[in-house]
């Protein structure tokens, strides 16, 4: 993993973690925010959506569809090849487009951000976009909460995933861990918006499986697969929170991959603003210099896929948790 900053003056884990990093403080990037909004009180005008996400979403969506009748009577390579280089990095850039509408950064109206949120999880096969929204905005507001932070994987996880084979079949996994995840640490019982989901996505299937039979469902389910699995856009889900320096729990990634992923590499400015769509975030950073040069950085996340991998000192336990809210509040949150 690539580090910048003062990172050198930091420490990095020199042993396998047998636990979660149990922090007493609060996240830090509620810290940080009130620090830069109070020196560039402008930072404000940074806020808002992006008119070019629709565009985006209407563009990726339809190659999808066209690429579905394009592998039908491809050879297995073709096929295979097509949706890790093709599908996979499209399906990826769909699941951060339904990141930045979680957030409203589409649209003015929320209404409009999940009708598009819709549209953009049509492609991968599954119904993810309302529960995801769901979830996120609590990663957000509890960052690293024990029962509530689903990203964070379980304590099963972090006792099983300890070598570095069983490293790599979670790498690989990684899309199916997220979804059954959510079930075991914070059940919701799903609203009316989910089942909206449910019957846009069972439509939009049938629709595939009409028009290209059952080569262009598989394609886009194996886009899915592969897009969150071992495919180098879906390093984020490694580098943006696993503890490769000790003491720092947020990395944010530069590199030529934010063309593909809404910026979501700009993390640690993702998390100080979340109002601040990806398009916009460069600007926050250039515009804060001070706050983010100096913390470690990921400069690849090829690299970050095969450090986790290969280095022992980390596994599924390199997270940082906290506990600071009650029972009662834990379970309140379950209905919302």
């Amino acid at each position: 993993m690539g580090k910048g900053g003062n990172a050198a003056s930091t420490i990095k884990p020199v042993a396998a973690p047998t636990d979660f990093t149990w922090d007493t403080n609060d996240e830090p990037h509620a810290t940080r925010r009130k620090l830069i909004s109070a020196k560039y009180p402008q930072i404000k005008s940074l806020f808002g959506p992006c008119p070019r996400t629709k565009y985006q979403v209407a563009i990726a969506v339809s190659l999808q569809v066209a690429m579905t009748f394009y592998v039908h009577d491809k050879s297995w390579m073709t096929y295979v090849v097509a949706a890790y280089v093709f599908g996979g990095t499209i399906n990826h850039m769909m699941m951060l487009a339904m990141h930045e509408l979680a957030h409203n950064l589409g649209f003015k109206k929320m209404l409009y951000n999940r009708l598009l949120s819709l549209l953009a999880n049509a492609p991968l096969g599954v119904p993810a976009a309302i529960s995801f929204k769901r979830y996120h905005m609590e990663h957000h507001r509890y960052q690293g909460e024990d029962g509530v932070d689903v990203d964070i994987p379980t304590i099963a996880e972090g006792k099983f995933f300890t070598t570095r084979f069983r490293k790599f079949v979670f790498v690989c996994c990684q899309s199916l861990f997220y979804s059954l995840r959510p079930l075991l640490v914070n059940p919701k019982a799903p609203g009316l918006w989910e089942f909206i989901n449910y019957a846009s996505c069972i439509a939009f299937n049938s629709f595939i499986y009409y028009f290209s039979g059952w080569s262009g469902l598989c394609y886009l389910f194996l886009s899915t697969l592969l897009g969150a699995g071992p495919h180098p856009c879906a390093g984020h889900f490694i580098s943006e929170h696993y503890v490769f320096v000790k003491g720092a729990e947020t990395y944010s990634y530069y590199g030529p991959l934010n063309l593909f992923a809404f910026n979501v590499g700009y993390h640690n400015e993702h998390h100080d603003f979340p109002f601040v769509a990806g398009s916009r975030l460069p600007e926050v950073r250039a515009m804060a210099p001070e706050f983010y040069d100096t913390l470690p950085q990921t400069s690849s996340w090829i690299g970050v896929l095969y450090d986790y991998i290969m280095d022992d000192s980390i596994n599924a336990y390199s997270r940082v948790k906290r506990k600071t809210l009650t029972d009662a509040e834990k379970d309140k949150l379950k209905t919302e």
